[in-house]
């Protein structure tokens, strides 16, 4: 710092990633981008079960439209987390993903206590766009004989995820993010 309370701005030295000199360490990468360095391949698609709780239901028992945006976001991630990186990697190395557009399309209702499979896929976007499609399935029905449920589709959706920086930039994915 100087006398004036400024922070001293030092130009980045040639040959030196701008990593490195944030960091300090001639030569060393910031260990975020390291992590991500390591996740040559994010999956392609995943699912994940959950139970509609209480809190998300409306008073007919009946799951809110607005608990299913979290549900999604829950999809993401787990599919994410399956490439060996999690968002707060991803946001600690300087990538932020943002919901850019949402499409949702309700076909039947999930219920009180139903057992839930969301299926969760990447479909090619661009070198800075994720764009996701997702599939809710109830796998269970309490208030079918033994539990039984039919498989059926409640609930479609897709959304596209842009990729900036922290002061809101539009910015390339990292390679292994960008699917063909």
């Amino acid at each position: 710092m100087f006398t004036d309370g400024t922070a001293e701005r030092r130009p980045v030295p040639s040959g030196m990633a701008h990593a490195e000199h944030a960091a300090g360490l001639p030569g060393r990468r910031n260990p975020a981008e390291d992590h991500l360095e390591a996740a040559r391949h994010a999956a392609a698609e995943g699912a994940i079960r959950l139970r509609v709780r209480y809190s998300e239901c409306d008073p007919m028992n009946v799951a809110h439209h607005a608990s299913y945006l979290p549900w999604l976001e829950m999809g993401r991630t787990e599919l994410l987390r399956t490439s060996g990186v999690s968002y707060a990697q991803l946001e600690a190395a300087g990538v932020l993903l943002v919901v850019v557009k949402m499409e949702l399309r309700y076909r039947r209702p999930a219920k009180y206590d139903d057992v839930l499979e969301l299926r969760t896929r990447v479909v090619p976007g661009s070198r800075v766009k994720i764009l996701h499609e997702y599939e809710l399935v109830r796998v269970d029905d309490p208030n079918q004989p033994q539990g039984k449920a039919d498989g059926e589709s409640l609930f479609t959706a897709s959304s596209t995820l842009g990729c900036v920086d922290r002061a809101g930039n539009i910015q390339p994915l990292p390679e292994w993010l960008v699917v063909r």
